[in-house]
């Protein structure tokens, strides 16, 4: 079996049936642990999660996963589960789909949120995607199927991940009868009653975030309107999440339990939607889009659309363009992050490094908590050839972000061609945050035979190696 289809079936487990539990509700524990322990869970999660990072499936951008982490932060602030933390991540795909897996990673493609037209609508999918994860939905499924086994299981879900990824959701259901022997009709009727659940659930997360939870009936019901219209068949989230008019009007009544509540769209939503749009249109496309949005007036925010406008003219070396886009933006928004790094990678593009750095320090000034401008900082520093001041600033940042690992792999590349003992140390620091651990272990060793005199250094290397040690053998008994 290969890692990309393992990886399919994880993560078609995941959309159909995700994992943890809530104050409100009943205890699951009992049942759920005895098919699938949390520590199972955040196993299965951090080893799906990983091999969509080293596939390049996720959005490596430091303000988009500030932004969804803020965002998903607030929604998951009321789950209480031992030892799982919440990752929220976006992966480049343009299809319109977000899911849960277990250990509560929760991923949101590009696609998706795009189609959201308010922060509303995107906070009703991460509620519920958080709600999937706080009920313990795969421990439960597991358990309801103790007659099936793992391996036949698992089985169903690579088929259905494969036709499903061919554009069959008819195809999958055949797949799984005829070479499984298996009734999905259970599962998919089990997977609606998680739905249901993950709605109500979802409405008390955004409700307590303080959204208005007519989002999420909203939202839904635009999708489902938009595939019935559409030649596209079939959005993504409809066929791993099915809505019905049943569900929809449920969802309609219980968010007349709860207050309106009118908020309007944070800065950071309309910036960070723009600048996934501006990225995935080529630059032409870009560019006549956004001049044909602003001539129309057809945008949530006109102020969102020139930054967007500026992101497409920077990516066509179109510096006055940038310039000029980004000016006009300043003059209907707030002083923002996001717009601060776009000044200063219009000034990187022109290798003006005095006024890039000059950028980034103001930015800093006004928003010394960014660490997407103080990365922003070390990157003009590192371009500039200051590389001890490089060193400098990552050295005060992993002070305040120690588990960064960004910061550590910045660090590995400054002391690659001088300091061998350095370079593995930080880059198996860099692969140990991201959770690679077999990686982190091999650099570590090699940090261990390198040449050098730093006693606290090697101290932590052999520290680390030890707990290394246990986490790969750990990995490969489970």
């Amino acid at each position: 079996m290969t890692k990309q289809t393992l990886l399919a079936g994880v993560l078609a487990l995941s959309l159909l049936h995700p994992s943890v539990s809530y104050a409100d509700l009943p205890d699951l524990g009992e049942v759920s642990d005895a098919s699938l322990t949390l520590a199972d869970e955040n196993r299965i999660g951090r080893q799906a999660w990983r091999a969509m990072l080293e596939a390049g499936d996720i959005v490596d951008d430091q303000e988009v996963n500030d932004y969804l982490n803020d965002i998903g932060g607030r929604l998951s602030s009321g789950v209480k589960l031992p030892g799982v933390s919440f990752t929220y991540f976006c992966v480049n795909d343009s299809g319109i789909n977000a899911f849960a897996m277990p250990g509560g990673y929760i991923g949101i493609n590009i696609g998706l949120l795009l189609a959201t037209q308010s922060e509303g609508e995107l906070a009703s999918v991460l509620g519920h995607e958080t709600a999937h994860v706080a009920q313990r939905h795969i421990a439960r499924m597991k358990a309801a199927s103790s007659a099936t086994s793992p391996l036949l299981l698992l089985g169903t879900i690579i088929a259905a991940a494969l036709a499903a990824k061919a554009g069959s959701g008819q195809g999958a259901m055949g797949v799984v009868s005829a070479g499984m022997g298996l009734s999905i009709s259970n599962q998919l009727a089990f997977s609606r009653d998680f739905e249901r659940e993950a709605d109500r659930v979802g409405m008390q997360y955004m409700s307590q975030a303080g959204f208005d939870v007519r989002s999420m009936p909203a939202f839904f019901q635009k999708l489902q309107q938009n595939e019935r219209y559409s030649d596209n068949a079939a959005l993504a989230f409809l066929r791993t999440h099915p809505v019905t008019l049943e569900r929809i009007s449920e969802a309609e009544n219980r968010a007349l339990d709860y207050p309106v509540k009118m908020r309007a769209d944070s800065v950071d939503y309309l910036l960070v939607r723009e600048k996934l749009r501006a990225a995935t249109l080529t630059p032409d496309e870009g560019q006549r889009y956004y001049e044909a949005a602003l001539d129309r007036g057809l945008y949530l925010n006109e102020g969102a659309q020139w930054y967007g406008l500026a992101q497409v003219k920077l990516r066509q070396r179109d510096i006055a363009g940038a310039r000029q886009a980004l000016a006009k933006a300043r003059t209907k928004l707030p002083d923002h992050p996001m717009l601060r790094g776009l000044e200063v990678a219009i000034e990187r593009e022109r290798k003006d490094w005095p006024a890039a750095r000059n950028a980034a320090r103001a930015g800093l000034v006004r928003f010394p908590q960014s660490l997407s401008l103080q990365l922003l900082d070390i990157d003009v520093a590192v371009a500039s050839g200051d590389s001890q001041g490089a060193l400098s600033l990552i050295k005060t940042q992993l002070g305040r972000h120690p588990d960064n690992a960004g910061l550590y792999r910045r660090q590995a590349s400054l002391y690659a061609d001088r300091d061998p003992l350095r370079y593995h140390a930080a880059l198996g620091n860099a692969f140990y945050y991201e959770q690679r651990y077999q990686p982190a272990m091999e650099q570590f060793q090699l940090a261990g035979k390198a040449k050098g005199d730093d006693f606290y250094l090697r101290s932590s290397i052999e520290a680390r190696i030890r707990e290394l040690d246990r986490l790969v053998r750990d990995e490969r008994k489970k």
